[in-house]
């Protein structure tokens, strides 16, 4: 058994949680609870103060009004970005992602200021990225190929303190040949799925992060059915 403790705090929910992006929280429960390490999870709706003794706050997807509400009140309430400055890791997925940023695009498209947690800026593209996403991930990661599902029209450029988490094999990403971006332990991504359902090894990657140590292995045949069902679905066209 670990004497390790994970405070793991959905933000908004009630905001941003579109996609299902749901999973993501209970994905990060069950792998800790099989190498033993127990968790306690917060639902965090936007009408509470943010905690700022977490250990992973995750953001999901949603549409443009409750994305821009969800960045005025992170913005104002500030306890994400004091768990930050202390070493918090954040998983920020599609508008959770581009919030993370300088700025992104709201409803008609004018720029909306983010938090400023991670050096990126979003805007909308001409089209939308609809379908399958598929990356290879920055080799000093150590996670293997992404899988995942992209809705969005966004357009991300990464600014110098940032780095890009994946460059694309499959899909549109970040719009640029790339997919996501990183920064010390503030790490986003336009992949659906959800994202840690379907790719594990990012998901232990967060838990890393969160203790500071490697972990146990685990037996993830079932969920290796999972990514080779979607990978030979997307290579087969």
């Amino acid at each position: 058994m670990s004497s390790d403790r994970i405070k793991i705090v959905w933000i908004y929910p009630d905001l941003l949680s579109t996609y299902g992006d749901q999973g993501n929280t209970i994905v990060l429960e069950r792998r800790a609870a099989l190498r033993g390490i127990p968790t306690e999870t917060v639902n965090l709706r936007s009408d509470e103060p943010v905690p700022a003794d977490g250990d992973i706050y995750l953001l999901g997807g949603g549409e443009d009004r409750p994305q821009i509400l969800a960045a005025q009140r992170l913005a104002g309430d500030g306890g994400l970005a004091r768990a930050v400055q202390s070493g918090a890791v954040v998983f920020g997925v599609c508008a959770g992602y581009q919030l993370l940023g300088h700025e992104f695009g709201g409803e008609e498209g004018q720029p909306v200021a983010g938090l400023g947690l991670l050096d990126i800026r979003s805007g909308r593209g001409e089209q939308r990225a609809v379908g399958e996403i598929v990356g290879d991930v920055a080799g000093e990661l150590n996670v293997p190929r992404i899988t995942g599902f992209e809705n969005h029209q966004g357009v991300t450029q990464l600014g110098q303190n940032a780095r890009p988490f994946a460059r694309v094999v499959h899909g549109i990403g970040n719009g640029d040949g790339f997919e996501g971006a990183y920064s010390g332990r503030v790490l986003g991504t336009y992949m659906h799925g959800p994202a840690l359902v379907r790719n594990p090894g990012l998901a232990d990657l967060l838990l890393r992060w969160a203790v500071g140590r490697d972990l146990q292995p685990l037996d993830d045949s079932w969920a290796g059915r999972l990514r080779e069902e979607r990978l030979s679905a997307v290579a087969a066209g």
